[in-house]
């Protein structure tokens, strides 16, 4: 008897784990505020933001919604929510910031050559020129008077 009490109640606490997963990708509203920590603001945020298109992981979810950091990610890990049923972890999450970092770097690299180019053709364009306002000179004002005073630094 006691056997199938305990059966009974591990597999009630692993069916509760299991429901207590959120899955930032697939989660209702609702399921977003059960998550302790976010609120009605931040779950509107999330679904935003997961309109224009699924998070890929823990790093394209703090890097695209205002307001959750790596603390805030370990904090909603701990309370079952989930990017592509993946819990965050520090390390993998280090991992993948520099993965994107890498990938972002190599593409900033080429649109700043690309503006500088165009910066540099933009100059060479011929504008007509204008000549310079001539600014009338107001008189300056006198300087101000040394104060006189005994009292001693």
């Amino acid at each position: 008897m006691l056997k199938k009490l305990l059966t009974l109640l591990v597999a009630t606490l692993l069916a509760t784990a299991t429901w207590a997963a959120v899955d930032v990708n697939t989660a209702t509203e609702a399921e977003l505020d059960g998550i302790k920590g976010i609120g009605p603001g931040l779950s509107g945020r999330i679904l935003q933001e997961r309109q224009s298109a699924p998070f890929k992981d823990w790093v394209d979810f703090i890097g695209r919604v205002g307001g959750v950091g790596n603390k805030s990610a370990v904090d909603f890990s701990k309370e079952g929510l989930t990017v592509n049923g993946k819990k965050y972890s520090a390390a993998a999450a280090a991992k993948a910031e520099a993965k994107y970092s890498k990938k972002h770097s190599s593409s900033q690299a080429s649109d700043r050559k690309a503006r500088g180019s165009a910066d540099k053709e933009a100059a060479t364009a011929t504008t007509p020129a204008t000549p310079p306002a001539t600014a009338t000179a107001a008189p300056a004002a006198p300087a101000p008077a040394p104060a006189t005073g005994d009292s001693k630094n």
